[in-house]
């Protein structure tokens, strides 16, 4: 190797921290830029890292074997110009993963296969680039390990500065298509400036393909190409609001890729889904008319029923706690959540609030709608937590959740077997048939230290919850898990509604 290919030791811990940064940059905008199509959930971050690591693995394997051969600055760079044009790749891939979608595969095959199809590629190129930098950079055999570890470390802090500025910053300040074009653009301009270090038609190429890229850059930006089709991107949801197409006053808010709200902006009264209908009846059966209540709200979403509440019982005491800012942000300006309401909303966790600020027996009813998709905050669902809940319950107060599963019910039975070692009596009601009977269900489950038996079998209450006889045999139809911080594994209960068309 000549010496003007070698790499010093600073520019060769540099290029390794740059490299490693936009790896741990593409691992976290993979699972926000999928979240809208696969989800969020353990399966997918799973899915994610393993995809991220198996292509890193990859591409040290091959840039070793580059390495022995065809080790120079021109490797070297070239590498870094296929990187640019994998995470370019990124975007382009996004557009046709539908017949993926389409396959008939089991959850974790399905979301590993479009992960696959989708970033393998990217991170196998970026693994490519270590081993020719370890090349390039060693010199003598005797400082192999001085060498290797400082080039490990600076590997290491890379991808810990890409961690933290993805997670803390850029997500939320630029959007995850913007990010993906911007670390191409990094990338390009770093094999640039390697290629003008250089011999070769690459020492002018790669410049005058980086000044095309800019030029590029400036037509997407005035053409909208990179804008995100979200409202919103924040660090938990890709944020959407659109106007039903049968009613003008209706405004749809999707978190993700799950319809979350309704919410009619001229009529607070209004509620659409079924599971809010029933917590109106729950509402008006259990607590006096026109007395207000204190109330807490675990998840705001599009702030419908605290809305109603405000609404219908004024006076009342309304908290909402909603753990993304981006969503109260947008209730205030597109759904209708006026600026001078009662309602005082919190944004952070719901279990660090109540442990933080709430007071014992404080509230009349607490509300759970925190559960989105496939994407069930699994810290909510403990028994650990429903004591946390209880505890700020007065004797006569009730907590009602709403929660999805499908026929088997593995996570339904779960979750009410749960609460029944906090609560006294635990109330199941379907918003649509019977249990079980359709292959994705919301429920409404009500749970109470005081008996509520003789109100919920009367109109109209009886419509909808379940006798205790039935629910007791429905419990007892499958197994039941108890869940606690440390077993709950919520994914798996509710991975056959994903899977299974009959559950």
């Amino acid at each position: 190797m000549q010496p003007q290919e070698r790499l010093s030791p600073f520019w060769a811990i540099t290029i390794v921290f740059l490299s490693n940064f936009c790896i741990l940059v593409i691992e976290l905008v993979a699972g926000r830029i999928m979240a809208p199509i696969v989800g969020v959930s353990l399966y997918t971050w799973t899915s994610i890292i393993g995809v991220v690591l198996a292509g890193i693995s990859l591409g040290n394997y091959l840039g070793g074997k580059i390495a022995d051969r065809y080790a120079s600055r021109n490797t070297l760079a070239l590498s870094f110009a296929l990187s640019a044009l994998g995470s370019v790749s990124v975007l382009g891939i996004l557009e046709w993963i539908g017949p993926l979608q389409r396959l008939e595969l089991p959850l974790i095959a399905s979301i590993l296969l479009i992960f696959a199809a989708v970033f393998l590629i990217p991170a196998t190129i970026l693994g490519v680039i270590s081993p020719i930098v370890v090349k390039l950079t060693l010199v003598d055999l005797n400082q192999t390990g001085d060498v290797v570890g400082k080039l490990y470390a600076a590997g290491a802090l890379g991808s810990i500065a890409g961690t933290f500025a993805t997670g803390f910053f850029l997500i939320s300040t630029f959007g995850t298509r913007a990010i993906v074009w911007g670390v191409a653009g990094s990338l390009l301009l770093i094999g640039a400036m390697i290629a003008l270090s250089g011999r070769g038609w690459l020492r002018y190429s790669l410049p005058a393909i980086f000044g095309a890229f800019l030029a590029l850059s400036g037509l997407a930006q005035q053409q909208g190409w990179l804008n995100s089709d979200c409202l919103r991107e924040t660090n938990y949801f890709c944020i959407k609001v659109r106007l039903d197409a049968e009613d003008e006053n209706i405004r749809i808010l999707t978190l993700d890729r799950l319809v979350h709200s309704y919410v009619d902006a001229s009529d607070p009264t209004h509620l659409r889904y079924g599971y809010e209908q029933i917590y109106a009846e729950v509402l008006h059966t259990l607590f006096p008319a026109q007395e207000p209540v204190a109330a807490f709200f675990i998840g705001g979403g599009g702030y419908t029923f605290p809305r109603y509440i405000e609404v219908v019982l004024p006076g009342s005491r309304l908290e909402v706690v909603e753990i993304d800012p981006g969503v109260t942000e947008v209730a205030y300006a597109h759904l209708g959540l006026p600026a001078d309401t009662t309602i005082d909303s919190y944004n952070e966790d719901a279990r660090s609030y109540l442990i933080e600020r709430a007071t014992t027996g404080q509230y009349d009813l607490i509300v759970g709608d925190a559960f989105n998709d496939f994407s069930v905050p699994y810290h909510l669902t403990t028994l650990e937590f429903n004591q946390l809940v209880r505890a700020q319950l007065d004797e006569e107060g009730i907590y009602m959740v709403n929660i999805i599963d499908g026929r088997r019910g593995d996570f339904l039975r779960a979750y009410v077997h749960t609460l029944q070692q906090t609560f006294d009596h635990v109330y199941v009601a379907t918003t649509v048939g019977d249990v079980g009977a359709i292959s994705r269900q919301t429920y409404v489950v009500v749970a109470t230290v005081r008996s509520l038996d003789q109100m919920m079998g009367r109109p109209p209450l009886d419509q909808h919850f379940l006798p205790a006889a039935e629910l007791a045999a429905y419990l007892e139809a499958g197994p039941i898990i108890l869940l606690t911080d440390d077993y709950v594994p919520v994914d798996n209960l509710l991975a056959p509604v994903f899977t299974d068309p009959e559950g």
